[in-house]
């Protein structure tokens, strides 16, 4: 069975810096695209980021560009969001995600198939 676990997550301040990582137990990681996903209290979940299975391709929400990276180790099985310039309305639940073979997009939450359980990221003004 699949299994992502997110860490990372805890209080910053408002221009402050976390690094959120994901570790997943999965022989095939390093055949499938992963994501990063955020959803605040009372919000749909939305798309934050995503990576190629090779790491050589990856895409933002317009919120988070140049602000956020993400990046991978296959060998080691992790995904990683580097998030810098932090705002208040970055507050959330931060999930990572693995996407489904053969689909076509990345930011739709049903593209994805498995997912962690979530790491909250406060961000205080």
């Amino acid at each position: 069975q699949v299994q992502l676990v997110e860490s990372g997550g805890g209080l910053v301040q408002a221009g402050g810096s976390l690094r959120l990582s994901c570790a997943v137990s999965d022989r095939t990681f390093s055949s499938y695209a992963m994501a990063w996903f955020r959803q605040a209290p009372g919000k749909e979940r939305e798309f934050v980021a995503a990576i190629s299975w090779s790491g050589g391709s990856t895409s933002y929400a317009d919120s988070v560009k140049g602000r956020f990276t993400i990046s991978r180790d296959n060998a080691k099985n992790t995904v990683w969001l580097q998030m810098n310039s932090l705002k208040p309305e970055d507050t959330a639940n931060y999930y990572c995600a693995r996407r489904r073979r053969g689909v076509v997009g990345s930011t739709n939450t049903e593209q994805y198939d498995f997912w962690g359980q979530g790491t909250q990221v406060t961000v205080s003004s």
